[in-house]
């Protein structure tokens, strides 16, 4: 059965450095998993310790998380040649059941592009298990204020069949009160960012309809597995989270293929290809493998009215229980 959860989240755009040579900040590992972490723990921190090997002192001037539930902290002061700094990621598990992904990019002022750190892991309860292991469904309250003096009703709303709306009878002047949205994820039939729009209708003399959009990020929602399911299940692994389609003329396509391959036994389903730009489209040429079988994945940036350095990414959806949330940064040099 498939299983569903739906995570709230702003998006971030990813920043990586180039080129393969010696790395003038070279990070212990790039990518920090916590396993399985409880809810009702607290944050869970994670410092990426890296040296400073440019050859002269370096400082952080930014760390940017790719969601808020996601706290970066860094070294403040210049870090010498040869010393050691860090950058701290502070996950706050609190209402996030399920398996999650994010990253945070570090600017410095050396030359060349930010550097990409990852965390993951999978948010569980006391007993084990994820708030609710059939999750379909998000429920959120949102408090409101009727900030005239004369009683307001709600009268209807009007939205997708997949959000459902609960409002008050009415509030009085001066009076707040909560609208509940409930987000069926699975009838929503979409993975990534997703938006969505609620008008609510009421008897406000100068403002009867009230409308508002709603933003959220779908990702499947697996249960904890115990070891023996894990060394069945299926693996995505990517040859790099990265793919560098070189210098391209304005007007003409960047184009690259590279190979997927399901690492793991049992077989593999691609839920989606999401790129967060009309102009990068992505094909592959199946999308259920079998275990240790492989696919070609296409990537094609379209360089229309765009110039210089582009940056932008593709997030992979699949069945994998321990990363089904994968991304590649497509890079590109439009001359």
């Amino acid at each position: 059965m498939r299983k569903w959860g739906l995570v709230f989240a702003s998006l971030g755009l990813v920043w990586v450095s180039f080129g393969q040579q010696a790395e003038p900040l070279l990070f212990k590992e790039k990518i920090f998993d916590f396993g399985e972490i409880a809810e009702e723990s607290g944050n869970a921190d994670h410092e990426f310790r890296f040296t400073n090997n440019s050859g002269r002192p370096i400082k952080i001037i930014s760390v940017q998380a790719s969601c808020g539930c996601t706290t970066p902290g860094w070294t403040q002061e210049m870090i010498a040649n040869g010393k050691e700094g860090f950058v701290k990621a502070s996950y706050n598990p609190k209402g996030r059941p399920g398996y999650f992904n994010k990253t945070l990019t570090v600017t410095t002022d050396l030359d060349g592009g930010p550097v990409v750190l990852q965390i993951k892991g999978q948010v569980v309860t006391q007993n084990g298990k994820s708030t609710n292991d059939e999750l379909t469904a998000y429920n959120g309250k949102y408090v409101v204020l009727n900030a005239g003096s004369h009683p307001i009703k709600f009268i209807s709303s009007v939205g997708p069949t997949y959000i459902k709306v609960e409002t008050p009878v009415s509030l009085n002047g001066n009076q707040s009160g909560s609208i509940k949205l409930i987000y069926d994820a699975a009838a929503r039939k979409q993975y990534g960012f997703v938006s969505d729009n609620i008008q609510i209708e009421t008897d406000d003399e100068n403002v009867p309809l009230k409308s508002f959009p709603v933003y959220a990020t779908i990702e499947e929602f697996f249960p904890s597995l115990s070891a023996d399911e894990l060394a069945k299940a299926p693996i995505l692994t990517l040859p790099s989270t990265v793919v560098d389609l070189g210098r391209v003329r304005s007007g003409t396509n960047g184009e690259q293929e590279i190979i997927l391959k399901n690492s793991g036994k049992k077989e593999l389903n691609i839920r989606s290809l999401q790129p967060n730009c009309s102009c990068v489209t992505a094909s592959l040429d199946q999308m259920t493998l079998k275990g240790g079988a492989e696919a070609r994945l296409k990537i094609q940036f379209n360089t229309q009215g765009r110039k210089d350095t582009q940056q932008k990414s593709l997030t992979i959806y699949s069945n994998d229980p321990q990363s089904p949330v994968q991304r590649i940064t497509v890079m590109i040099y439009i001359e």
